[in-house]
């Protein structure tokens, strides 16, 4: 009775764990969702995090959970996961979360969970145990959700200029104030239905992998679902107000009408890979989006040298939160 008594308290704890990194990601990624719709001046910061929020739950309702699936079962083999291995992945995704919140830099929350569960997988059963095929697909992405953020927002970008020619700037500003608000809300909604799956998947493989959960069930308890939805719109309302910066003002100064065509493009790619299956990072997408909005006007409109920093950001990503990750599964396995 008391060994049960001891698992469930450690499998409890865990899932507290998970769930606080899942309110870091929305704190974290919150800059994703808020930076171009504050920026422009179209909300203020306040009221940009409660509208993001409210889109990020709102997501629960409207995507499969194949992001979650992928996290659960794509990525590495659910059959080496254990206590230990999810301690060791959650660590090392936090660590480098508050690491590059505190520089400002806009990292990726969920390769930092990829990178992590990767690095504490392989300190226990070396890279065989990882799924070569879903590895390769997130890694891939590391660069094709930026360039298609790039390509759709540059792309919108033009179509509006030209439907737009004739138009005053000042009619342009006003209609792009009120067109902004629904690119917002949807890239919001992607950014929700994208990332809270990700944590949804990794206390799914938890539960499993512990025994509190059959391996044959087909979806998470809905109080997992519901958690962690929750806590990424709870951590998007205290929004990191470091990285806002970094995204709204340092790549390129932006107005309602960039602010659109770049949420409007990160906004297709979210909905295209979450259902697809896909893990992509929201802050590669958005980057990628305000570099491609900011480039059609002239290439002297994007600061490059911060655009540099940030990509340096994403290459370290899943190494550096692999390696904190690697050493935290050993520290627990030796701990308890």
């Amino acid at each position: 009775m008391d060994s049960i008594q001891v698992s469930f308290w450690v499998v409890a704890l865990l899932v507290l764990l998970a769930i606080l990194f899942d309110f870091m990601n929305g704190f974290h990624d919150a800059a994703n969702s808020i930076a171009t719709v504050v920026s422009t001046g179209v909300l203020k910061p306040q009221q940009a995090v409660l509208f993001a929020a409210f889109f990020n739950v709102l997501a629960i309702g409207v995507f499969q959970l194949k992001v979650a699936a992928t996290v659960g079962s794509g990525i590495v083999n659910p059959s080496v996961v254990d206590h230990h291995v999810v301690f060791g992945a959650l660590i090392g995704a936090i660590a480098w979360n508050v690491i590059t919140w505190w520089y400002g830099i806009p990292s990726s929350s969920s390769h930092a969970l990829i990178g992590g569960l990767v690095g504490a997988v392989i300190a226990k059963s070396g890279p065989s145990a990882l799924v070569t095929g879903g590895v390769l697909k997130t890694v891939l992405f590391i660069f094709v959700s930026p360039f298609l953020g790039f390509l759709l927002g540059s792309i919108l970008m033009v179509v509006v200029a030209w439907l737009f020619r004739r138009s005053s700037p000042l009619r342009v500003d006003n209609w792009f104030r009120r067109l902004q608000l629904i690119s917002a809300g949807l890239y919001s909604l992607g950014h929700g239905g994208n990332d809270a799956q990700k944590t949804i998947g990794l206390i799914w493989m938890l539960l499993v992998a512990t025994g509190y959960l059959s391996a044959q069930a087909s979806s998470p308890p809905v109080w997992v679902i519901v958690a962690c939805y929750f806590a990424i719109g709870l951590g998007t309302m205290f929004g990191g107000w470091r990285i806002v910066r970094t995204m709204g003002q340092k790549i390129t100064k932006l107005k309602p009408v960039g602010g659109f065509c770049a949420e409007t493009g990160g906004a297709i790619t979210l909905f295209l890979a979450t259902s697809l299956g896909i893990p992509v990072s929201t802050t590669h997408t958005i980057t990628g989006a305000i570099v491609g909005v900011g480039s059609v006007r002239r290439a002297s409109a994007v600061r490059w040298g911060v655009a540099g920093t940030i990509v340096w950001a994403w290459i370290f990503t899943i190494p550096a939160s692999a390696l904190v990750a690697g050493i935290c599964y050993w520290v627990s396995f030796a701990v308890f």
